[in-house]
């Protein structure tokens, strides 16, 4: 009995610098992550996922949107060093920060174009130089996007073969899908710099494999435009037997409106404009304007299509800036030249007033 004491008095000491290590442990974890920081975390998170983003994805008004990315993603992804990085809402907010970092690049892209067309040769040089310097700028916060969305579905986009992740929810869908569209943005932005930002390019095939695990007809043809898009930059990454990748772009930009949203239509835009296709762009624009009317927007995405809108009418403000020297005017939304359209203008008869 005696010896049986002393044996597990001897293994309890044993245990003592364990037990001790332990209890500092949870001491000193105690005085770095204040429960209060941990709880507002988790509940800062919680809400801006299951509420913030469905309304901020109602609202109309871009600039408003891009400003709250640019105000609260610093906040809310502070809460990554107390609790697990909120990368669902992190990647649509740093998205809405990247965009107000391009309407600035535009901007700047402008006043080049203006000063250019003028003759203000060092005016010009200047601008160009803003508007590359905000370019570089909105690509990092896009590759960054593009970072979070992947990480937010533990989505391996390199890894072999692939597995496409789970989503649940429509919102799961629309964010991942949006992370790939961002990522393939972050790589056209950086490119406008001069290559300043240095996103990798190996993200496009990544992306263009990881639209297959979302449906194309449900998203408004967004998965198949951004496919489209990658063949255009990668031509090797096209399917044998693959239909031609402005085929794909003006049947996606046809499903956009469908689906009421328009963000495939930007798609084509920009790849007209990227690539050198004069006559898809003057055709897409006037498609575009010409779906105003009787165009009914999804309510639940209306910033999808408000977004589509902005990037639409920059394309054709910088058609107009470049070869009138200002600014698309608003009743010629649509057209590429300001001359006017007389074959539907009725005549007035004078012969019965004389």
């Amino acid at each position: 009995m005696i010896s049986s004491k002393l044996s597990r008095a001897y293994r309890f000491s044993a245990r003592m610098p364990k037990l001790i290590a332990a209890g500092l442990v949870l001491v000193l974890s105690g005085c770095t992550v204040n429960p209060i920081y941990h709880t507002t975390g988790v509940v800062l998170s919680s809400y801006s996922e299951s509420e913030a983003t469905p309304y901020v994805m109602q609202m109309t008004d871009t600039k408003m949107a891009c400003a709250l990315g640019e105000g609260i993603d610093p906040l809310l992804y502070s809460f990554s060093r107390v609790v697990d990085a909120p990368d669902t809402t992190g990647s649509l907010l740093m998205l809405l920060a990247g965009n107000c970092m391009e309407y600035r690049a535009w901007d700047a892209e402008l006043d080049y174009l203006r000063h250019d067309y003028s003759g203000n040769v060092p005016a010009a040089k200047d601008a160009r130089e803003v508007s590359k310097r905000l370019y570089a700028q909105t690509a990092a916060r896009r590759y960054e996007s593009f970072r979070r969305a992947m990480a937010a579905y533990d989505f391996d986009p390199a890894a072999e073969p692939m597995e496409c992740p789970f989503l649940f929810t429509d919102q799961d869908e629309i964010t991942f899908l949006a992370g790939l569209l961002t990522g393939m943005q972050a790589i056209v932005n950086d490119a406008n710099s001069g290559a300043m930002a240095g996103v990798p390019r190996n993200i496009a095939p990544q992306a263009e494999r990881a639209a297959q695990c979302v449906d194309n007809e449900k998203w408004g043809g967004l998965p198949n435009a951004v496919r489209a898009l990658v063949w255009l930059l990668l031509p090797d990454t096209r399917p044998a037997l693959s239909p031609d990748p402005w085929v794909v772009l003006e049947n996606s930009a046809d499903l956009g409106v469908k689906a009421g949203f328009r963000t495939s239509h930007a798609l084509q835009i920009v790849a007209a404009e990227t690539f050198g296709r004069p006559d898809v762009l003057a055709d897409a624009i006037a498609d575009f304007a010409a779906a105003e009317e009787g165009f009914e927007v999804l309510e639940d995405y209306v910033l999808l299509d408000e977004v589509a809108r902005t990037v639409v009418t920059f394309s054709s403000d910088k058609h107009w800036t470049k070869n009138y020297g200002h600014r698309t005017p608003t009743r010629f939304f649509g057209k590429m030249s300001p001359k006017r359209d007389t074959s539907n203008i009725e005549t007035m008869s004078l012969d019965g007033l004389l």
